[in-house]
């Protein structure tokens, strides 16, 4: 994922509105503040946004993007 990409998904995330907590993003992942989420995940993809570990941080959020589009 390049710089851009984060960037253009961190402003999706910003221009909708976000789920209430709890949030179950998979069986046994319970999101309870969705904002410090994000604020979290996106720290790890700003600072190295190639880097192959960050796959899981994409996959999750683009998990919870598929979510909340499911429910708009």
């Amino acid at each position: 994922m390049t710089l851009q990409e984060v960037t253009e998904l961190e402003d999706w995330f910003k221009s909708v509105e976000l789920p209430k907590p709890p949030v179950m993003l998979f069986p046994g992942t319970e999101i309870a503040d969705v904002n410090r989420f994000l604020e979290v995940q996106f720290i790890s993809l700003r600072n190295n946004p190639e880097s192959k570990t960050n796959a899981p941080v994409i996959y999750r959020l683009k998990a919870l993007k598929l979510l909340i589009e499911s429910n708009l």
